[in-house]
């Protein structure tokens, strides 16, 4: 049986999940839903980072997993991780994970 691509889906595999601007200020106006995302506010901004250095990058996860030598699940548990207390990944992942985006890591307070 054939796999359908999602309608977003380009060639080069990537998959983002479709959300606008609109979206976002449309989902942010619910009091619940702002006072969840300001409690992750930390959290929220290091996904971003991260998945914003991929985008940029033109790569699948697939592809960062063989730049850091382990598997596209293990780099989709690493992506997960940051909007969830389940897991910190240490400095030595996000390297690694900079490294395969073509990028270095850098941390700074505000």
């Amino acid at each position: 049986m054939a796999k359908v691509q999602p309608k977003y889906a380009r060639a080069d595999g990537f998959n983002p999940v479709p959300h606008t601007k609109d979206d976002t200020a449309r989902l942010l106006s619910k009091p619940a839903v702002k006072a969840a995302y300001d409690a992750l506010g930390d959290e929220y901004s290091a996904l971003h980072v991260i998945l914003s250095a991929r985008r940029d990058a033109g790569l699948t996860q697939a592809q960062i997993a063989e730049r850091m030598g382990t598997t596209a699940s293990a780099v989709s548990r690493l992506e997960a991780s940051l909007s969830s207390e389940k897991h910190s990944p240490s400095f030595a992942t996000l390297r690694k994970y900079a490294a395969a985006c073509g990028k270095k890591l850098v941390i700074s307070f505000a």
